[in-house]
């Protein structure tokens, strides 16, 4: 495996295990991807297991309000099925793509717009203390 594809897989795993521990997020395989999800709903794909093949590591994230800035990094671009059209974003991960600190912040910005209200607001509890 490649210098870069195994960096891209390293985020994506601290990245997933990251987005698995938001208040009730929990992992689930709907057509064979693996996914972060809270209250049923998905806030981030993660796509199917990376392949050393595979020249491709990317997570889709729903960030209206960080839409431009998810969309600046190199080779990113709205999600398909329609979905770009409600905030979600395919960002590639690896070298010279977003940093560890700005994914985390989109993911929790994913998971307050998927996330329950009470669950946000204890996002929120948990970060202060």
């Amino acid at each position: 495996m490649s210098r870069d594809r195994q960096a891209a897989t390293d985020v994506r795993a601290q990245l997933l295990e990251y987005a698995l521990s938001l208040p009730e997020a929990y992992l689930d395989h709907p057509w064979g991807e693996d996914v972060a999800k809270v209250n049923r709903k998905v806030f981030a794909f993660f796509g199917l297991q990376p392949e050393p093949d595979s020249d491709r590591t990317l997570v889709v994230l729903k960030v209206p309000e960080a839409w431009d800035d998810a969309m600046s990094v190199p080779g990113a671009e709205p999600a398909g099925y329609g979905l770009g059209k409600s905030g979600w974003v395919t960002i590639p991960l690896g070298r010279g793509k977003a940093s560890m600190e700005i994914l985390r912040a989109w993911v929790v910005e994913s998971y307050r717009n998927v996330a329950p209200k009470r669950l946000s607001a204890r996002l929120a509890a948990d970060s202060s203390g």
